[in-house]
C-alpha cells in the first residue's frame, strides 16, 4: 500500500482515509480471490471475534461454510469448548445445518431463535438426535410463517402438508439444486441420504454455494478456532483443544505485549501442535517482533476501536486502527507472519481499508452479534424491533461469566475493575438478519474494492492499494442519503 502524496505525520482511523481507483485489468468481482493466505484454510478474510455474545458453534459453522473462521471464546469451560468444536466438525459442508424443533414448540418459543424472515425455516420433527430419520420429519415451517401465526400455535400444526425433501445423490451441483427447488416450488427442503436428514437447502443457500468456497480442514470438515487466556495451564488447554480438532488457537488478552503473553506463547509453541497460533492484542511493530519470536504466526491487532470497548476513554491506551494495522502488518511481513485487524469496522469500506493496510483478515465483533446465528435469544423492544444483547469482554457482565465460580469476596474485587459496556442492544437488520446476509454485503463491497485497485487477490491488494487522506466533510460526502435533500 502507498499513500498518494506525503505519508501522514499523525495516526489514522478508517474514517480518515479512502481508496483511490487505479487502472485495472480485473473486469469482474467474481474474478477476485479473497483467500487471506494466512496459514489457515479460510477462503474469505473474515474472522468472528472471540466474544461471548458473538461466536458460538452455530455462527462458527455457518461462517466456515461460506469461507470464514469463527473463534470460540476463552470464557467457555473446556468441556463446552470441546463439545462446540466437535459439533462444528460434525456439521454438513455442502448443505445447511437444520434448525430442528419439536411439534409441541410454540411460535413464541420458535421466535426466540428465528425471526419472521425469508430464506430460513424450521424442520419440525419428533426427534432431534445426532441422526434424524426422514420418517420423523413432520414438515418444514418457513420462518416467514412465524410472523402471521398466533404466538401459542404449535409448529406441528403449522407443518402439516409442508413436507419436502430431495435426495442428496440426485443433486448435481448448486445450480442444479437451485433449479430443482424452483421446479418444486419450494423455498426450503430437507436433504436426505440413505433415509437420514443430513441438512437443509434453500434457494438462497444454493446460490451462495456458487459464490463461496467452504473453509475446511484436511479431512474435509468445517474449520473452527478457539481462544485461550494467558493464565492457568495454557499448554494443557491448548493440547485439549487440538485433540478436539481445533484448527487455530488464539492466545488472547487485552494487553498482548506483556510477559504473561510471551510465557503463554512459548508454552504453546513447545507443544508442536502443527496448527496456526494467533496472539494479541497489540498495536506496534515491537509487539509483533516479540510475539512472533515467542511462537505466534498471526497477530491480533487493535486496542480500543471496538464498539463495546471503553479502554481508550478509561485508560487513554490504544491507537487509531488504520495506522496500527499499517505498522504491524509491515513488521509481520518481515517475519513471514500475518495480521488480523481486530475491531473498528462499521461498513464494508472499513474491511477493505484494513486489508489495504496489510491485514490478512479482519475480525468482526458487534456487527456479527446482531445476527440470527449469534449466541443468545432474540428479543423484541417496545417498537417491535428484534435485537440481541452484546457486551464487552472486560465488562461487569463478562467478569461474572468468567469468574462466577469465585467466592463473593474475590468476585466483588474483580467487579471493581470491570470496564466496557455490559449490555447493548444490537438490532438485527431486517434486510440482513443472518450472518450470511452480512457476508454477502461485506464481500461484494470488498470484491469491488479489489477491482478498483486492479487486484485479483489479497496479496495483490496489499501491493496495489493507494490510499488518500480526507477531512470529516470528505467522509460525510461519501455517505448515501436515506431521504432527498
Amino acid at each position: 500500500m502507498k499513500f498518494i502524496g506525503e505519508a501522514p505525520s499523525v495516526d489514522l482511523t478508517y474514517s480518515d482515509v479512502f481508496l483511490v481507483p487505479r487502472r485495472s485489468a480485473v473486469t469482474s468481482r467474481l474474478d477476485v480471490d479473497l483467500s487471506p493466505c494466512d496459514g489457515t484454510t479460510a477462503t474469505v478474510p473474515l474472522v468472528s471475534a472471540n466474544m461471548n455474545s458473538v461466536t458460538g458453534p452455530r455462527l462458527a459453522a455457518t461462517l466456515a461454510r461460506r469461507g470464514g473462521l469463527g473463534v470460540l471464546p476463552q470464557d467457555m469451560p473446556l468441556q463446552e469448548l470441546d463439545a462446540a468444536i466437535r459439533w462444528v466438525k460434525d456439521q454438513p459442508v455442502v448443505w445447511d445445518t437444520p434448525l430442528i424443533l419439536s411439534p409441541d414448540t410454540t411460535v413464541a418459543e420458535a421466535a426466540k431463535l428465528l425471526p419472521a424472515t425469508v430464506g430460513h425455516g424450521i424442520v419440525v420433527a419428533s426427534s432431534s438426535g445426532p441422526t434424524l430419520d426422514v420418517a420423523d420429519v413432520q414438515g418444514i415451517v418457513p420462518a416467514s410463517r412465524l410472523g402471521t401465526a398466533l404466538p401459542d400455535a404449535r409448529l406441528g400444526d403449522l407443518a402439516r402438508g409442508r413436507t419436502a425433501s430431495i435426495d442428496a445423490e440426485d443433486i448435481d451441483g448448486p445450480r442444479h439444486a437451485f433449479d430443482v427447488l424452483v421446479a418444486a416450488e419450494a423455498e426450503m427442503v430437507c436433504v436426505v441420504h440413505h433415509g437420514h436428514v443430513i441438512g437443509t437447502l434453500s434457494r438462497r443457500s444454493a446460490l451462495r454455494s456458487t459464490l463461496y468456497r467452504p473453509a475446511v480442514d484436511t479431512s474435509g470438515r468445517l474449520i473452527v478456532a478457539a481462544a485461550v487466556g494467558i493464565n492457568g495451564d495454557v499448554a494443557a488447554k491448548a493440547r485439549a483443544l487440538a485433540a478436539a480438532g481445533v484448527d487455530v488457537i488464539v492466545v488472547d488478552t487485552a494487553h498482548g505485549h506483556q510477559e504473561g503473553m510471551l510465557r503463554a506463547l512459548r508454552a504453546v509453541d513447545e507443544l508442536g501442535l502443527g496448527i496456526p497460533v494467533a496472539a494479541g492484542n497489540i498495536v506496534t511493530s515491537d509487539g509483533v517482533d516479540d510475539l512472533v519470536q515467542a511462537g505466534a504466526s498471526i497477530l491480533k491487532v487493535g486496542v480500543g476501536p471496538g464498539a463495546m470497548c471503553t479502554t481508550r476513554m478509561m485508560t487513554a491506551v490504544g491507537r487509531p486502527q488504520f495506522s496500527a494495522v499499517l505498522e504491524t502488518a509491515e513488521a509481520a511481513r518481515a517475519h513471514g507472519a500475518h495480521v488480523w485487524a481486530d475491531g473498528g469496522v462499521r461498513y464494508p469500506r472499513d474491511v477493505a481499508l484494513a486489508l489495504a493496510a496489510g491485514a490478512a483478515s479482519v475480525m468482526i465483533g458487534s456487527w456479527f452479534a446482531g445476527t440470527i446465528e449469534a449466541p443468545g435469544e432474540l428479543r423484541v423492544d417496545g417498537d417491535g424491533r428484534v435485537y440481541k444483547e452484546s457486551w464487552g469482554m472486560a465488562s461487569t457482565k463478562a467478569v461474572h461469566e468468567r469468574f462466577g465460580r469465585l467466592d463473593p469476596y474475590e468476585l466483588a474485587r474483580k467487579e471493581l475493575f470491570a470496564e466496557g459496556i455490559s449490555s447493548s442492544k444490537i438490532y438485527l437488520d431486517p434486510q440482513r438478519p443472518g450472518i450470511e446476509d452480512l457476508l454477502d454485503m461485506i464481500t461484494s463491497g470488498v470484491r469491488s474494492s479489489f477491482t478498483y485497485a486492479g487486484a485479483a487477490s489479497v496479496p495483490e491488494f496489499h501491493e496495489r492499494a493507494r490510499v488518500g487522506l480526507q477531512s470529516a466533510a470528505g467522509y460525510e460526502e461519501g455517505k448515501a442519503l436515506p431521504v432527498s435533500w
